[in-house]
């Protein structure tokens, strides 16, 4: 099977009903940046960080995944999917796709602030004085502004062995998860699925782009039927 590559972004997310930085009247409207996703604000204030993911997590409960999420499943009849995703639900899953990397961490785990490969599968709140099996409080298993993305390299490796490359629901603008196809062969076919695209470097070098300007939740489904066209 071709391996066919997808990178989604929070546009995707969004037309379930999950909050986006960029939202306005969201969860992150109450909330600065700067205080509840770096390194700088758990030191300061981890019980306001806790409350925040609590409440992000919590939300999880309230959304199903929708039509661009289902659609992408439909794909591995024909493909070996491998979705990389910036969005750090669990809508992908829930919604049947079976290999899901997660470049900025996931909401229903959490990891030792200690010992960073003790990650445990969580679903409820978490408080300060909940600790890691070392006796290290438990921390959201989230990338924070400013930290380093462990699943790059591992999201590039799969981005160079794609034959097909998908793009979703993304500005674009945020690297290095842009950037990963630079990493990706140049002659293959791309698409790009956004009401507003933009298009960053790296996908005005590809030669073999397809822009549709739509919602994941109607552009996907359509995408994908043409896809699966192609093969009969």
């Amino acid at each position: 099977m071709k391996k066919l590559i997808v990178l989604t972004g929070a546009g995707i997310s969004a037309e379930s009903g999950i909050s986006t930085f960029r939202d306005a009247g969201g969860l992150w409207e109450q909330y600065r940046i700067e205080d509840v996703a770096t390194p700088q604000a758990w030191q300061r204030d981890p019980e306001l960080v806790l409350r925040f993911y609590n409440q992000r997590r919590q939300q999880l409960y309230t959304v199903e995944p929708n039509p661009g999420h289902t659609a992408l499943v439909e794909l591995e009849q024909a493909f070996d999917v491998h979705v990389i995703t910036q969005n750090v639900d669990d809508l992908h899953e829930r919604a049947g796709s079976r290999q899901v990397l997660h470049l900025h961490g996931e909401l229903r785990k959490v990891r030792s602030e200690g010992h960073p490969d003790l990650v445990y599968e969580h679903t409820g709140d978490v408080q300060l004085g909940d600790c890691c099996d070392r006796g290290y409080q438990l921390r959201p298993h989230i990338v924070w502004f400013g930290e380093e993305v462990p699943m790059l390299l591992p999201a590039a490796q799969l981005a160079s062995e794609a034959a097909v490359f998908l793009i979703i629901g993304t500005s674009l603008q945020v690297y290095p998860a842009a950037g990963l196809m630079a990493y990706a062969p140049q002659h293959i076919p791309y698409y790009y699925v956004d009401p507003a695209p933009q298009l960053n470097w790296e996908l005005q070098q590809m030669p073999n782009l397809t822009v549709l300007a739509e919602p994941a939740s109607t552009g996907v489904p359509k995408l994908v039927r043409e896809l699966l066209k192609q093969l009969d």
